[in-house]
């Protein structure tokens, strides 16, 4: 199966899954996760539509920033954990960084952003168990958004979430559900709209979209199983 039959079938139970939902289409963006992937695969996607791509580590992700740089119309994410060593170049290249997760990243991202003059956009990425070493732990999420709002050059728009692994997706589902509470609990306490929620990858995405994911993060399901 090649990748525009894959993201066609894509698009179509992201559309079925906003249907269920009551959603609005628009809401939803297919973000092609194309870690490992090669320039022609992502050029593929590209030519099928895909204008969101999200690269896991920093340094692969502007290897192909750079390789693209005529394409002006790609959105790139950095989806992966963020070491503060490499977040200038996260910052220099990537629009939103989806895994701020602790102070001293967010003075660097911070710091970083200033002196180039950019808003940074951010999600803070929530660690919700074994399937992420990053992540902030719930406890802590609201006092690290707090400390977020204090920056200048920091714009947090929502949350991230890797849930744990399940052979049962209806299982991910309360997971999907709690991000969701926790945003709309900050978007109450602090008087602030987020408008994000990055969740839901190959295998769950359609339930991440009924529990209000506005980022879909698809790998496999768009580019074939990794070898």
């Amino acid at each position: 199966m090649d990748i525009c039959t894959r993201v066609e079938i894509v698009r179509k139970k992201i559309e079925r899954a906003c249907d269920r939902a009551g959603r609005n289409l628009e809401e939803v963006i297919l973000l092609a996760a194309s870690k490992t992937q090669s320039v022609d695969k992502i050029l593929e996607a590209y030519r099928c539509g895909v204008r969101y791509f999200g690269e896991n580590r920093v340094q692969e992700g502007v290897e192909k920033i750079n390789e693209l740089i005529d394409y002006k119309d790609i959105h790139w994410h950095l989806i992966g954990g963020l070491q503060i060593n490499k977040a200038k170049h996260a910052v220099n290249y990537f629009q939103i960084i989806h895994s701020l997760d602790r102070e001293e990243l967010a003075n660097e991202i911070n710091k970083r952003a200033e002196r180039i003059g950019k808003i940074q956009s951010c999600l803070i990425e929530v660690n919700f168990g074994e399937e992420s070493k990053y992540g902030v732990d719930e406890d802590k999420l609201f006092q690290l958004f707090e400390y977020c709002q204090k920056k200048n050059s920091i714009k947090v728009e929502g949350l991230m979430a890797i849930p744990p692994y399940f052979e049962d997706v209806e299982k991910v589902r309360p997971f999907f559900a709690k991000l969701r509470d926790l945003k709309e609990q900050l978007e109450k306490s602090y008087n602030v709209n987020l408008k994000h929620l990055s969740m839901g990858m190959s295998r769950d995405f359609e339930v991440a979209i009924e529990e209000g994911a506005t980022i879909v993060r698809i790998g496999s399901a768009i580019f074939g199983e990794r070898s």
